[in-house]
Formats: C-alpha cells, sequence, structure tokens
C-alpha cells in the first residue's frame, strides 16, 4: 500500500473526521499565544495588586519549566499511548524505572548515558504494558497499576545491592550524577532579568517569561521543549501518525483497510514508555542530580491529568503542563506568599467563569460561581499568608480543580482503553 492510498483509506477509518453533534475546535498556535497572553496580563494584575513580585520573576519562570518538563514528558508519553487506544496509568513506573536507571548508568558513564539507558527503563515498562495490554487483553487499568508497583519493588531492592554499596549512596539514594551543560543566552538574559526587576505592568512580566526560557536552561530541556511539536507533527502530519491514530479510533474499521493494528499499538506503548523513562531520568539527573526513593512524587499520574487537561492535544498538553510546574514553583519559591496571591488570581477567575456562565444562561453555574469568588476575595481579604499545609497541597488541588472543570469540553479517542483482537471484525 502506497503512502497516498493508506492515508486516504486511514482517514475513512475515521481517525480524523470531526466528532459530530458540534465539535470543539482544536488548538491552534494563535489560539495558544492568545491563551498565553491573557494568563500573563491577568497574573500582571494580581502581581500589582498583591504586591508578590517574584510571581513572574526570571527565577519563578525558570523553576516552573524545570518543573514542568517532567510532567510534560510523562503527559506526552500518555499521549503517543490514548492516541492509539492503550490508556497507560503505568506512566508512574516507568517515571520511577527512567529515575533508578538513569541515575545508576549515569554516575558511572556519564549523564549522557544515564539518559539513554533511563529511556531504555521506561521503554522497558512499556514493552511490559504492551504485551499485557494488547497481546494478551488484560484490562489496562489494571496493568497499569500492577507495573507502578512492580517498578516501586523492583528499583527498592536493586537499590540495596548496587547503590549502597557504591560511595556516597545509600539504599534509598545513589551517589551524585555529573550535571548536563545548562545555556544562558549572554547579553539578552542580563537584559530581560534588569527589565523584570524594573516591575513595570505587563512589560516585566513578559520580559520575566521570556527571560526564564533563555537562562540557565539545560539542553536537555531545550530537547524536551521540541518534542511537543516533534509529537505533533508525527502524529498530525504524517502517514504513519494517521494510522497510529486511526488504532485509537476506530482499529476494526482500521485493519480492514491494511493497517496492522497490533504493531502500532506496540509502538506508541514503546515510545510512551520511553517518553516517561525520559521525564524519570531528566528528575534524577538534572533536576536534582541524584536518585531518590520516591522522587518523582506522582508527576506520572499528574502528567495524565496534564494530557487529559490538554484534550489528547500536544499543545494543550504543553499548557497543562505548564500550569503544574508553574504551581510546584510557587511551593519553592517565596512558598505562602505567592500561593496567597494565588487566591486573588482564582476569585479573579472565577468572576469570569460567571460571566460566561450567565451568558450561556446557565444560572445555577453563575451563582455558585459569584459564591466561591466571594469566598477566595475574602479569604485574601482577611489573611496574610496561608497554612503551611495548604501551600504544600497547592499542586495536587490545581490538578483536581484542572480536570473538575475541563472535563465537560474532553473528546479522548474512541475506541481508547477498549480491548481488540486481530480480525475480531470479520
Amino acid at each position: 500500500m502506497s503512502e497516498i492510498e493508506s492515508t486516504s483509506t486511514v482517514t475513512a477509518a475515521g481517525a480524523t473526521a470531526p466528532a459530530k453533534g458540534g465539535g470543539r475546535r482544536k488548538l491552534t498556535l494563535p489560539v495558544i499565544l492568545l491563551f498565553v497572553a491573557g494568563g500573563l496580563l491577568l497574573f500582571s494584575l494580581v502581581r500589582a495588586v498583591s504586591g508578590a513580585d517574584d510571581l513572574t520573576s526570571v527565577g519563578q519562570v525558570s523553576g516552573a519549566l524545570q518543573l514542568a518538563v517532567p510532567i510534560g514528558l510523562a503527559g506526552l508519553g500518555g499521549l503517543w499511548a490514548e492516541r492509539a487506544g492503550v490508556v497507560n496509568i503505568g506512566l508512574e513506573g516507568m517515571m520511577i524505572l527512567g529515575t533508578w536507571f538513569g541515575a545508576w548508568a549515569g554516575y558511572q558513564w556519564g549523564p549522557w548515558t544515564g539518559v539513554a539507558v533511563g529511556i531504555l527503563g521506561g521503554a522497558l515498562g512499556g514493552l511490559i504494558h504492551a504485551i499485557m495490554t494488547v497481546t494478551f487483553n488484560v484490562n489496562h487499568i489494571v496493568s497499569g497499576v500492577a507495573i507502578t508497583i512492580l517498578a516501586t519493588g523492583a528499583t527498592r531492592y536493586l537499590s540495596n545491592f548496587t547503590f549502597a554499596e557504591a560511595p556516597g549512596g545509600s539504599s534509598k539514594q545513589s551517589p551524585r550524577v555529573e550535571g548536563i551543560d545548562r545555556i544562558t543566552v549572554p547579553g539578552l538574559s542580563d537584559w530581560l532579568g534588569d527589565l523584570q526587576e524594573k516591575h513595570w505592568f505587563f512589560v516585566s512580566d513578559l520580559a520575566g517569561l521570556l527571560g526564564g526560557l533563555v537562562t540557565n536552561l539545560s539542553v536537555l530541556t531545550v530537547v524536551a521543549l521540541l518534542l511537543v511539536p516533534g509529537t505533533w507533527w508525527v502524529l498530525w502530519r504524517t502517514g504513519f501518525g494517521l494510522r497510529l491514530r486511526s488504532c485509537g479510533e476506530n482499529p476494526v474499521a482500521a485493519e480492514s483497510l491494511g493497517v496492522n493494528v497490533y504493531k502500532y499499538k506496540y509502538i506508541a506503548v514503546l515510545v510512551s514508555g520511553a517518553l516517561a523513562g525520559l521525564g524519570g531520568a531528566f528528575l534524577a539527573i538534572v533536576s536534582t542530580g541524584i536518585y531518590q526513593e520516591g522522587q518523582t512524587g506522582g508527576r506520572g499520574y499528574i502528567g495524565l491529568a496534564a494530557m487529559i487537561f490538554g484534550n489528547w492535544m500536544p499543545g494543550g498538553l504543553a499548557l497543562g503542563a505548564g500550569l503544574f510546574g508553574f504551581t510546584d514553583s510557587l511551593k519553592l519559591r517565596g512558598g505562602a506568599e505567592n500561593v496567597h496571591a494565588m487566591l486573588l488570581l482564582l476569585a479573579i477567575l472565577l468572576v469570569f467563569a460567571c460571566a460566561w456562565t450567565l451568558y450561556k444562561k446557565k444560572y445555577t453555574a453563575a451563582v455558585v460561581s459569584a459564591v466561591f469568588s466571594a469566598v477566595l476575595f475574602l479569604w485574601y481579604s482577611a489573611t496574610d499568608i496561608l497554612p503551611s499545609q495548604f501551600v504544600d497541597a497547592a499542586p495536587y488541588v490545581t490538578t483536581l480543580l484542572v480536570l473538575a472543570l475541563s472535563a465537560q469540553r474532553l473528546r479522548m479517542p474512541k475506541a481508547n482503553g477498549m480491548p481488540y483482537k486481530k480480525g475480531q471484525g470479520k
């Protein structure tokens, strides 16, 4: 089958047909940039009112980016698997394998070897998941949970006779891994930093955002950022990606048109595991420079949440990962003061939500939004700082809120998570 024939026939299988009954418009680059500009304007307003000048500083943005990368890589892994029809709850376990194998190879043979071996570790988890779900039709959720449990136990066991006997290591952590080179654009970085410190409305916030993208940036961060448009191009602009997505939309129709469904599902889940492993290696080598037991901290699940928030699209996923990374960064930089300022941000967002729901004549939702907005305004006005427990929980609360608010607009691949056997359409 030629490339043109393959592309046209897979289109007939339903991979790219829009959903009937008012399907949503996809997030395009201009729309994403408009969201970013609107969000930055809102952050400028909150910063000016609250006085939390670190909210959009170069350090804040740089830290948020570093925290967002592992989440984004896990989300990309979930995107690859689920676009082929395989639910990958095991992303957390594959990240754990990536952290352990990345650190194990990294402290012995250098950081880039650690990155490569971390990718292989995650891909190993992906291979197990593919065998269980694609070949043996095991329930996808059961398989994913089992892989996470297996990865946790296996890495704990391996650490006892590898890291525990290495100089500077223990049964719960590895020796320190050499860091990967970092990039700072000379001149531009300093100019943007000086501009951000002037605290001008919007201009300084924009300078802080851009400064965070050109200051103390790991080479591996650049690679991770390029994987977002790379994934979009492969899955939405190539015949290979079209056939892969057809397996997640209508595998029976795809098979009838000559697509090897098993092959594409295996490729997708292997790539999914490799990306999650890369996220784990990033945590061990770039973020901390060391493997520690439990250091993934649920980022695989948060990556899955970012993927769902992004409606199974790379652009939306990147926005979701950035949001979760930023919330996590608030906890680490400035802590309670920055999170306290976010109460004002949430209150303003709920005012917009109230106005929108009134426009849509959804009066119950409008009343609920108005009540919660008033509560947050009062909370912000009556306090100067938030309890440390709330600050620590902020990333996870954000995850729950985002999923709850975005649930109504989601459209997953039609055959996602459904069992499939070769020839079942005959």
